[in-house]
Order: structure tokens, then sequence, then C-alpha cells
């Protein structure tokens, strides 16, 4: 097992780094030379013993049951989308181990091409790895980065345009990689996920010290703010909607509460962008 994967080990080893014994109802005594809770205090928190823990954290033990995986969950105080996620991570080893690394391509049907050019709203398609497989022109007017080719997750991390869109850029920064990390939840002996989250992990310090808290959080609508270059402040409600048929990828539209500044100052920048387009064809 030496230098193999161990995900089920690294995940509950992240999380009871950040449980505090008192979180834990337990007694803080003595001095502590671990951060969040020890192994057997987990052991004991979660009615299994501190060797059998010992091997699930270490990667000697990778069968374990829903029902032990679920008695952790509920020691390293997880809440529902990291339960599951623990639980996947679990029960999904055997099943990665004999299928191998392999790299998917992620399409976008003609059909859905169609209708995310012909949305009024601003509207991407975007891929498992947060790679943006589709978008319409008033979507590229809200960022340049939201373009068929872009990494989403790159530019929140990379590109100081893309952050000085975000108000609170830390805060959303931290919700884009618990939702990158529940979005690709086992898969990741993908190529592709290994490429992004290892040039990240280099090229970001903030990125890396997120990724090793192992944080999940499910990708669902919000609202959003953003500070735009041309029109000012917008407040647009984000709407995820998974794609029949089409694992991992996901519609996301952004829409305005209807008669607010943010729609007025949305129609404007769509107004915009729909006389730079006319130039453009003219120019031609």
């Amino acid at each position: 097992m030496t230098g193999e994967p161990n995900p089920l080990g690294d995940y509950v080893r992240a999380r009871r780094e950040l449980v505090t014994p008192e979180q834990a109802g337990l007694p803080a005594v003595g001095t502590r030379r671990v951060p969040g809770l020890r192994r057997e205090e987990v052991a004991m928190l979660a009615g299994i013993s501190a060797d059998y823990y010992l091997r699930l954290e270490q990667g000697r033990d990778r069968n374990p049951s829903v029902q032990v995986l679920e008695s952790l969950a509920r020691a390293l105080r997880l809440d529902d989308d990291a339960t599951a996620h623990l639980v996947r991570l679990g029960t999904d080893t055997s099943r990665r181990r004999r299928a191998g690394p392999r790299r998917r391509t992620e399409t976008v049907p003609e059909g859905i091409a169609k209708l995310v050019a012909a949305l009024p709203l601003p509207a991407i398609v975007e891929g498992r790895y947060f790679d943006v497989l589709a978008a319409n022109a008033l979507a590229t007017a809200l960022s340049p980065r939201l373009a068929p080719g872009a990494n989403r997750l790159r530019d929140m991390f990379l590109d100081p345009a893309e952050q000085a869109l975000h108000p609170d850029w830390a805060k959303a920064a931290g919700g884009m990689v618990a939702g990158f990390r529940q979005s690709v939840g086992t898969d990741t002996d993908d190529p592709r996920f290994i490429e992004l989250v290892g040039e990240l992990s280099l090229a970001s310090p903030h990125f890396s010290r997120l990724w090793a808290r192992h944080d999940v959080e499910a990708c669902e609508g919000a609202a959003k703010y953003l500070d735009h270059p041309q029109v000012g402040r917008l407040r647009l409600n984000r709407e995820r909607l998974g794609i029949g048929g089409m694992a991992g990828r996901t519609l996301v539209v952004h829409h305005p509460d209807p008669g607010t500044d943010s729609a007025d100052r949305l129609a404007l920048l769509a107004s915009i962008t729909s006389t730079h387009q006319d130039h453009v064809q003219d120019s031609f």
C-alpha cells in the first residue's frame, strides 16, 4: 500500500485536526501536541478501536462499512455534504483501483450550446473540474474569464482581474474550493484533476491551505456579488442546473431580482455588449 493514494485517510486526518476537544464535548486535559482531536479520541467518539481507526487513517484498511463511516462523520461533526463525501471516499476505493487513471473528454450537446447562446442572461456550461465548456456573450461581458477554454478555479486564484471582481474574494475562493472538492468526489485519478490541483498547489499558497482543509460544500444556487469595472456593483442570483445525461456538466445562469439597481446595470451591460457585437459584425 505504500505510495498509493489514500484519499479516505487524508480526509479524516484533515477533518479531525479542525475539531477541538471542546466542540466534541471532551475535556481539554494536558498539553496537546496536535491540532484538533487525537486519533484515539476520534476512535472513542466513533465507537471503534484506536487500532482500527489508525489503520483507516494510514490506508492499511480500505474497506470500512457505511456504518463505520457514518460514525466517523458524527465524531468529526461533518454536515450532510461532508458526510456524503466521506462515504463516497470509503466505498469507492476498490472501484477506483480497478478502473485506473483515465482522462475524460467533456463536451456540450449542440442543443445545449444553442440554448446558452440564446439566453438573455449570463449563462455558461461548466464541467466537473470547473472548466468553462460553453458561454454566451453576456457571460463573457460579466467576466472575460467566463469563456470556453477557461477554468474558473484557476482564474479565481491566479488572475488578479478575476479576483478584483469579487468584493469578498476570500469567502468566494473558499466556497469555490469546497464546491470543487464536492464536484470531483472520488474522481481524483483523472489526469485533468491531477494537473489542475498540482498547478494551483504550486502557484497559490492560499489555494494550498484551503485544499488541505478538505472542506466540502454542495454547489448550489446562491446570491453572488460582483464589482464590475463598467457597470458597478451587481447582486445576481446564481442558479446551477444539472444537464440530463451529462454527468458532471452543469448549466449556470445568473439573474438579478426584478426592479433592482442590479437589474438595471445588467441591462446596461447587455446593451453595451449588443452594441459592441453589432460594430464587430458591421466591420466585416
